[in-house]
């Protein structure tokens, strides 16, 4: 007997901000261009049961998600957005998710399989809703009244860390950036209704620290700012569009320059490392874009190097921001706010921390670009075992055209 499962994803608009700008700049400027993204569990070994049973409740919602259009309302929640174009809101009016470019299978070791090909103004849309539905149908199977009880204590003591931290912070000189923490767990939450729970509770406790969140429908629905600009599929994207390889970086860069004009300035560090990026991000780059992300790799060092480089470059660093986003809570976020506030702006997001912190060990899932129009990228993290690519080829040469170091 097939069993029916409600749909996971009702609207289009619970996404992440930077899967809209991303499309909108793959839009305008790169239409045709051809992606392939693949699916890996880089904690299978720890899974209570295999992600492979939850195969066919994947197959049916993917089904249910790729019947989704945006309604007319979250259309013009869109147009109020001052970096959204109008034609980009016409073309998503008319926008459905095609289930031909997604597969679902599984392999002789019982892992769950996913790969995404076409073109990337359909598949790059894919990524956040299918790690949040794996994620929900997993951890459905987990769930009873002891898991939310406990998620629910651990929610209260974050409330009580920023009750804490608002009071610190009110003490601050006028001079002193904020404390500003923003929700970046969509893709590995607990489940839809949980996320919503959690961001709306840390919201009316210090609507001043946890102001923003990532996920455009949470943001629509609390009135909260919607956070994100770009990931690493963009600027990986470039290793094989029409310009040297060398020169992909400051591709990307500028086309995001052409495409924004001063709007979403936070330029994305590790896609070839940190060391390759300041390498890249000269002086014109660091005085139009606001400031760095960084994703893996010691926060604490490459914070000091993002310094060094604007000081070196003769820009003040505290008219520029670093945004940490690479597996904080609050604690860690509150220590990198105290070292570096004197020094330059911060702010943090927070993902599996704030939406899965349920006293079940989460699920470390991606879903990666691998190939464009042909031909394998990657990134070369600042963090061990977050590379993804099966072309050890290109990544030798990917490592000698950035001078990157093997690890």
């Amino acid at each position: 007997m097939t069993v029916t499962y409600a749909p996971i994803i009702t609207s289009l608009l619970d996404n992440d901000l930077y899967k809209f700008t991303m499309l909108q700049a793959m839009l305008h400027q790169f239409p045709q261009t051809h992606g392939v993204y693949r699916f890996r569990c880089r904690n299978n070994k720890d899974t209570v049961y295999p992600l492979a049973d939850i195969k066919d409740a994947l197959e049916q919602q993917l089904d249910s998600l790729c019947e989704l259009r945006f309604s007319e309302d979250e259309l013009e929640y869109l147009r109020g957005l001052r970096f959204i174009r109008s034609d980009f809101v016409d073309y998503l009016e008319l926008f459905k998710l095609k289930r031909r470019f997604i597969t679902v299978s599984t392999d002789e070791k019982d892992r769950l399989c996913i790969d995404i090909e076409g073109p990337m103004i359909q598949a790059m849309f894919f990524e956040v809703f299918v790690l949040a539905i794996v994620n929900e149908l997993y951890f459905s199977a987990l769930s009873d009244a002891q898991v939310l009880a406990e998620g629910q204590r651990r929610l209260d003591a974050k409330v009580e860390l920023l009750h804490h931290y608002a009071a610190e912070q009110s003490s601050y000189s006028p001079d002193t950036p904020p404390f500003i923490v923003a929700d970046f767990g969509t893709r590995r939450r607990f489940s839809k209704s949980w996320q919503a729970h959690v961001v709306e509770i840390l919201h009316k406790a210090a609507p001043k620290i946890v102001g923003g969140t990532s996920n455009v429908y949470l943001a629509k629905k609390l009135g909260m700012t919607p956070i994100g600009t770009m990931a690493h599929e963009f600027m990986q994207a470039f290793q094989a569009l029409d310009v040297r390889l060398r020169d992909s970086q400051k591709a990307a860069l500028e086309a995001w320059v052409h495409e924004y004009r001063g709007d979403l300035g936070i330029a994305l560090t590790d896609v070839v490392g940190m060391d390759a990026f300041l390498r890249d991000f000269d002086l014109y780059f660091a005085k139009l874009f606001d400031g760095l992300r960084h994703d893996s790799g010691d926060p604490y060092v490459w914070g000091d190097k993002a310094i060094a480089h604007y000081k070196k470059l003769k820009i003040n660093p505290k008219t520029k921001i670093l945004t940490f986003s690479d597996g904080l809570d609050l604690d860690k976020a509150w220590e990198l706010h105290q070292y570096f506030k004197d020094r330059i702006k911060t702010s943090f997001g927070i993902g599996t921390n704030l939406t899965n912190d349920m006293g079940i060990t989460p699920i470390n899932i991606v879903l990666k670009l691998v190939e464009c129009n042909g031909q394998p990228v990657a990134k070369l993290s600042d963090s061990p075992g977050k590379t993804m690519i099966n072309n050890d080829t290109y990544l030798a040469y990917l490592r000698q055209v950035f001078e990157v170091d093997t690890p």
